[in-house]
């Protein structure tokens, strides 16, 4: 699912730790490397989450925009991972707005929905809060990419 080019994504539970009950995608080596990020489902709808670690500050002392829009990137997925029924897809575009700060050790969660799915494209928005507060809003779009199977070739 987040790594477009893994013919299938499995995603696996977590068994120990903070996030026991929360699962996460293993074959996004980027996002295990900049998160690790985490999803579930609760009350029908998905949530994501983090907790911010040294590695995500800036020199600011306040989390990475950047890793507040990796995770915001994989929310889009997490958000739209029934919508998407199976399909790969790649991020069109993200669209975001910084609203607050996340400092080291503050949990990170997101929520969101998908506004609209298409045939191929899908309207996904977000907003991202630091121990309950607006960190960050966001919207994206999401191609959905059907495998042409014995092509060989890899979408993106």
């Amino acid at each position: 699912m987040p790594n477009e080019n893994e013919e299938s994504v499995r995603y696996r539970p977590v068994t120990e730790g903070e996030f026991v009950g929360w699962s996460y995608w293993p074959g996004d080596h980027y996002e295990v490397h900049s998160g690790p990020y985490y999803f579930r489902q609760e009350d029908g709808r998905v949530r994501c989450a983090f907790r911010v670690a040294q590695k995500h500050l800036n020199g600011g002392g306040s989390t990475h925009g950047g890793c507040l829009l990796t995770f915001a990137d994989y929310c889009l997925f997490a958000f739209a991972q029934e919508a998407l029924a199976g399909s790969r897809g790649v991020t069109v575009s993200l669209n975001s707005e910084f609203v607050g700060p996340a400092l080291e050790g503050d949990l990170v969660e997101a929520t969101g929905e998908v506004v609209r799915a298409g045939a191929s494209l899908l309207f996904v928005r977000g907003i991202v809060t630091a121990n309950g507060q607006p960190a960050l809003t966001f919207s994206g779009v999401i191609k959905k990419i059907k495998h042409r199977p014995g092509d060989g070739r890899r979408p993106g």
